[in-house]
């Protein structure tokens, strides 16, 4: 009992710190099937305009899709300054430009993006923030070119969340989909594994030993407020979202082995889903709420299966290798994603459900805890890297890659947060 009380309070003397000092470094390869040529202005020549553009700029390169056009000495601020032809000869399809203004110690950031072939404006918005939150308007003006450019929505202002070991410390960080502005929401000294984000991405799950067994919270980030989801005796694992935010799935090992049960968000009415005389784990709704994916070992090996809420309908998913963990469901449903050993080494495998056809996406020798993007465009995973940990992403389609690492510690466990609500 002492241990336990001293452990709480260590927990709770580390919550009380929420800075995170080791920031990202990105690193990209390869390129869309499509790059799309754009110019992007400087939003004005005080370190703030530049700033934005220079994150818009990163934004859109790291996806691969975009050819930046450098705008050399022309940095328009307004459409009677723009001569579409001259963009036009320079190869950009499409430019945009802004204004940033400081008044009262907030700024207003004015946001254009103009069709040079057609010699018409796209889109338009305005904004007002202040100083610290500048980056994340940058962010939200990459989305909204993204979109109108692509027509799928950006990602750029969503979240990432992993777990970070310095030394014999755990932290469970929350970043900015580009890695950089990491925040601390838990700091442990016992290992913390398995976070994942609420549909409306106000809260985390997670599986954390700090008590002595492995246990799940629900952890409010606003707030910091935290609750266990799941305590009971034996294992308390790998928790899940339902769609709606109302439920979780958990994995236990209160009546024997691992099996896979449901329990609503506060901790109450626990309910069993699978039945069977082996392992099962890893559960992940499907996106209509209506059945579950999950790893077992009841056919000799670890497969990918799925089940009804209630237990009924369990059927097989994945048939290629002898082993198939750890799935992820793309946001429309249609794909799925997890961990398959392939001549000696784990990577990242994606399945589409309608046709089976199956797609190697990494070529790691331990890739872990892939995820999609909330627009089903990148999977986020672990790698290793220089024998370390690091956070790595590809495309869906396998073409343009990217890894995040941190210069002072491991990364593990990442999962991509939803769109901001």
């Amino acid at each position: 009992m002492q241990r336990l009380l001293g452990l709480l309070v260590l927990a709770a003397m580390f919550l009380a710190l929420p800075a995170a000092h080791a920031q990202l470094r990105v690193d990209i390869s390869g390129t869309g099937a499509q790059q799309y040529p754009i110019a992007i202005a400087d939003f004005s020549d005080d370190p703030a305009g530049r700033e934005i553009s220079q994150i818009i700029r990163a934004d859109l390169s790291r996806t691969g899709q975009f050819r930046l056009i450098s705008t050399g000495a022309s940095q328009p601020r307004s459409g009677d300054e723009i001569n579409f032809a001259e963009w036009r000869d320079r190869g950009a399809d499409t430019l945009a430009y802004g204004t940033v203004t400081q008044a009262g110690g907030r700024y207003e950031v004015r946001y254009h993006l103009v069709d040079t072939v057609l010699a018409s404006q796209l889109d338009a918005a305005v904004y007002s923030g202040t100083a610290p939150e500048l980056r994340r308007i940058a962010h939200q003006i990459a989305d909204r070119i993204y979109e109108k450019i692509t027509g799928v929505r950006g990602v750029f202002s969503t979240r990432l969340a992993y777990v970070l070991k310095q030394g014999s410390t755990y932290e469970l960080q929350i970043a900015d989909a580009d890695g950089q502005n990491p925040r601390v929401a838990l700091r442990s000294r016992e290992p913390i594994i398995s976070p994942t984000w609420s549909p409306d991405g106000k809260k985390l799950a997670y599986v954390s030993f700090e008590s002595g067994k492995p246990v799940v919270y629900s952890h409010t980030l606003a707030t910091r407020d935290r609750h266990a989801v799941a305590n009971y005796k034996g294992s308390n694992s790998a928790p899940a979202w339902s769609p709606d935010g109302n439920q979780l799935a958990v994995v236990l090992t209160r009546d024997g082995l691992s099996q896979i049960y449901m329990v609503n968000a506060d901790g109450s009415n626990l309910r069993r889903v699978t039945r069977s005389p082996l392992i099962d784990t890893e559960p992940v709704f499907a996106p209509d709420g209506q059945s579950l994916y999950f790893t077992s070992d009841r056919a000799g090996s670890p497969q990918i299966y799925q089940v009804n809420l209630d237990g009924s309908n369990t059927r097989r998913v994945t048939f290629n290798g002898n082993y198939n963990i750890s799935p992820r469901v793309s946001p429309d449903g249609r794909r799925l994603l997890y961990i398959s050993r392939r001549e000696g080494g784990f990577r990242v495998a994606m399945l589409d459900l309608a046709s089976g056809t199956e797609t190697l996406l990494t070529n790691g020798s331990d890739d872990q805890s892939p995820s999609f993007s909330p627009n089903g465009q990148q999977v986020l995973y672990a790698a290793v890297n220089g024998g370390r940990g690091v956070l790595s992403a590809v495309s869906s389609d396998g073409r343009v890659r990217q890894t995040l690492s941190v210069l002072n510690g491991e990364v593990r466990e990442p999962t991509w947060g939803p769109f901001p609500q």
